[in-house]
């Protein structure tokens, strides 16, 4: 998976053409949630049995926090604080769409913990050019995934997987949510779900 890195450009800018051209056909998934709802492991499971990319927001912004750049200290700093990383010179648009556009072999996109914010998504879809496909979202109570991402965090060894971080995550996700679920409520791609089986069901009706 190609990763965002500090030589290109952080404005959010705009598809050239030909790379629009590249992300028109295959499908494109949004999977949100809180965190430790179980987005990763969903997305692995669908990517494995139907061939699509996954692209896990986390995971890049984790990656890119272990960089010794400034904006690496800067994202490490936010996740140590359960703080959501600032749609910010177009930063967090710039990783998921340099992530999509290495794969371009790719039959379809499952892209994890995205977005974050309604910004976001109409940032997305004035960059890349159109909207998802679908949105899935996994419901899960609060004290559940405070459990499953402390227990992810000894496991893992995540130092962003502490309470106080986890508390303060979870808060900031209900805060932001509600906007964007409305937003794709509005277009008609909003699908909830919890469980495996009605994912794939989600993106079987797709094919």
């Amino acid at each position: 998976m190609g990763l965002w890195t500090s030589k290109l450009p952080r404005k959010g800018r705009a598809l050239r053409p030909q790379e629009k051209d590249i992300l028109k056909s295959p499908l494109i998934i949004f999977m949100m949630g809180g965190p430790a709802c179980g987005k990763g492991t969903q997305c692995k499971n669908m990517a494995t049995k139907y061939g699509l990319c996954h692209v896990g927001l986390g995971q890049l912004l984790r990656q890119e926090a272990q960089r010794s750049t400034r904006w690496g200290r800067k994202i490490h700093d936010l996740m140590l604080q359960g703080l959501l990383v600032p749609t910010v010179r177009g930063i967090i648009l710039d990783m998921i769409s340099n992530a999509m556009l290495s794969r371009p072999e790719s039959r379809g996109f499952l892209i994890n913990g995205f977005p974050r914010e309604l910004r976001q998504a109409k940032e997305f879809e004035r960059i890349v050019g159109r909207a998802p496909d679908v949105v899935i979202v996994l419901d899960c109570s609060m004290e559940t995934m405070v459990r499953r991402a402390l227990r992810r965090g000894r496991l893992e060894h995540r130092a962003d997987d502490c309470e106080p971080a986890i508390r303060q995550r979870l808060e900031t996700y209900y805060t932001l949510c509600e906007p964007v679920l409305t937003f794709y409520q509005q277009k008609n791609l909003l699908s909830p779900e919890n469980i495996f089986a009605k994912c794939c069901s989600v993106v079987e009706s797709l094919q």
